[in-house]
C-alpha cells in the first residue's frame, strides 16, 4: 500500500488559528532577557488557498507600559527557506551561511492546542548571539505548558522515526533512530545518535555556573522552558558542516526533533523530524 503524504501546503494549513503566548528573547547562555506578550493569527483566505498572517507584539515603553506592535501579511506558499512536515512542525530561516551576514533558522512545532517555537541567530562574526523562544497555546483552550526540560528528561534511551526532506526537491527519507545519553560522571554527558546508518557520538560537559548549559569546544545545549532544548554550533566556522537541533517533550517520554544540516559551503542541506519515545 502507497502511503499518501500531505502536500507541502497542506502541511502549512496544519498552522490555522490563534496563538496566544509571548517571545521570550534569551543571552547565547539561556538567561532570559525580556518577554514580550504576542497574539498570533493564521487565517485561510480564497478556500485556504492563501492565509493571512497578523502578529501583535505588547512592548513597554519608556513607562513600563505594554503598547501594541503590529504587522500583517499574505502568503500562499512556503518561502524557499522552509520545509513542513505532517504535523505542523516547520523550520524557516537562512538557505546559505557566509561569515559578514546574519544566520539563524526558526523551528516550530505543534501538538494538539500547543505550539513551541526557537529561533538561534548568529552575528555577521558567525558567533550565536541571541536565543528567542515562543511558546503558544491555542485561544479559548487551556493546554498547559510543559515544566521546563531537566537534565533527567533529557538522558536516557530515545527510539523513533526520522522524516528528511531536502530544500528544492519532493524526495523524503524515512529512518529508524535511537539516541543514547547517560552521565559518565557528575558533569559529563555522553550522548550516541543514530538516524539510519548514520551515526554521531559527542561529549558534553555541564556549565558549573549554569546547570542548564551543557558544552563542549564547539557546540551547546541550552535546556529550556516548555520541556525544550536547543543543540547548535556556538560559532559558524567556513568549511565545517554544521546543524542546528531542536527539541520539544510532548510527554515526559515522547518527544519531536527538528534537525536542520548545512554542507561545509554553508549551503542549506536537509530538515529531519523525528518522534521518539524513551524506553525504561
Amino acid at each position: 500500500m502507497v502511503k499518501t503524504m500531505k502536500s507541502q501546503w497542506e502541511c502549512v494549513l496544519q498552522n490555522l488559528g490563534e496563538w496566544q503566548g509571548s517571545f521570550t528573547r534569551l543571552s547565547p547562555t539561556g538567561e532570559e532577557i525580556e518577554d514580550i506578550p504576542s497574539l498570533i493569527s493564521l487565517t485561510g483566505v480564497d478556500e485556504n488557498r492563501a492565509i493571512h498572517l497578523s502578529l501583535t507584539r505588547h512592548y513597554p515603553d519608556a513607562e513600563g507600559i505594554l503598547q501594541p506592535q503590529e504587522m500583517a501579511f499574505d502568503f500562499s506558499e512556503p518561502s524557499p527557506g522552509a520545509i513542513f512536515f505532517e504535523t505542523g512542525a516547520f523550520s524557516e530561516g537562512s538557505i546559505s551561511w557566509r561569515m559578514g551576514a546574519l544566520g539563524g533558522a526558526e523551528f516550530a512545532f505543534k501538538h494538539e492546542d500547543r505550539r513551541l517555537r526557537l529561533i538561534p541567530q548568529y552575528d555577521g562574526d558567525g558567533k550565536f548571539f541571541r536565543l528567542t523562544q515562543i511558546r503558544e497555546g491555542r485561544v479559548g483552550t487551556n493546554a498547559p505548558e510543559r515544566p521546563p526540560l531537566e537534565l533527567a528528561d533529557w538522558l536516557g534511551v530515545w527510539q523513533g522515526e526520522a522524516v528528511t526532506r531536502y530544500p528544492g526537491s519532493t524526495q523524503v527519507s524515512e529512518s529508524p533512530t535511537v539516541q543514547t545519553a547517560a552521565l559518565t560522571d557528575d558533569r559529563t554527558v555522553a550522548s550516541s545518535r543514530s538516524i539510519g546508518s548514520q551515526v554521531t557520538e559527542s561529549i558534553l560537559t555541564i556549565d558549573a555556573s549554569t546547570p542548564t548549559r551543557l558544552t563542549n569546544q564547539s557546540t551547546q545545549a541550552i535546556l529550556l522552558p516548555d520541556a525544550a532544548y536547543v543543540l547548535c554550533p556556538t560559532q559558524f566556522v567556513p568549511g565545517v558542516a554544521i546543524e542546528l537541533e531542536v527539541g520539544w517533550s510532548i510527554e515526559p517520554n515522547l518527544r519531536q526533533r527538528l534537525i536542520r544540516t548545512y554542507t561545509d559551503r554553508g549551503e542549506w542541506f536537509s530538515l529531519t523530524f523525528i518522534t521518539e519515545s524513551r524506553s525504561g
